[in-house]
């Protein structure tokens, strides 16, 4: 079995122009939470704020920064799902307490030191120990050598890849993908560089659950039966 990514990159003029990085939470104006609630204080009677309100807001910061977050799309390389400008409720729980991310879970995670600066969402094709293939004799991504039926999911009119690789997943690694393939920068346009396009597990924020906005748009997201049938990776346990 070939276990070393092969350094095919996409030619880099074809690359997504636009920044996929998720921005950062801010308060209107682009001020933080923490000056938005300072300036709240300020405002209300007095010049004090209430112990209710105090708790309101402890909790809120506390809910945001420890189980779950929501975030903006800033690209459209998660397309069709995931739209610019869709907030998306990230759950920063899924992958504690031992639990592990599974192939077609959304997640987002921190790209410095393999994906640029900020924060990204993409979705999980392999995980450690799995064997990543582009392409079959139909084109479609081969994962521990069952071929994957991405049609739910894919960008209308996009092929898997036009990418060639054939990589074998370090354990406590994600290979990633976005589902709009020809405008997405992910794993296979860092096959060549240090880590090999690769995303540590610790460097996982959390799981995408839910689009929360707009409310026209909103609707939970579920892991596709797309991965239920690949086996497990070789030597992997249960």
């Amino acid at each position: 079995m070939d276990t070393e990514a092969q350094p095919t990159e996409r030619d880099r003029s074809s690359r997504p122009s636009g920044s996929e990085e998720i921005p950062e939470p801010e308060g209107p104006g682009g001020r933080s939470r923490f000056a938005l609630a300072a300036r709240t204080a300020d405002r209300l009677p007095g010049g004090g704020i209430s112990l209710t309100l105090l708790v309101c807001l402890l909790f809120l910061l506390l809910f945001s920064t420890f189980v779950a977050q929501p975030f903006q799309i800033p690209s459209g390389s998660m397309e069709r799902g995931l739209r610019i400008g869709d907030r998306v409720l990230v759950n920063k729980l899924a992958y504690r307490f031992g639990a592990e991310p599974h192939r077609g879970d959304i997640v987002v995670f921190d790209g410095t030191g393999t994906f640029g600066h900020g924060d990204y969402v993409k979705r999980v094709v392999g995980t450690g120990g799995d064997h990543v293939v582009c392409c079959d004799r139909e084109g479609r991504i081969e994962v521990n050598g069952r071929s994957v039926d991405e049609s739910a999911f894919l960008y209308p009119g996009d092929s898997p890849s036009t990418v060639r690789f054939d990589v074998v997943v370090p354990d406590g690694t994600l290979f990633v993908l976005g589902d709009h393939r020809s405008d997405s920068s992910d794993s296979r346009d860092h096959l060549g560089s240090p880590g090999g396009g690769m995303v540590p597990v610790d460097d996982v924020i959390g799981r995408a659950e839910a689009i929360v906005w707009p409310l026209g748009h909103a609707t939970r997201l579920r892991r596709p039966d797309a991965y239920a049938r690949v086996p497990a990776a070789e030597g992997a346990h249960g």
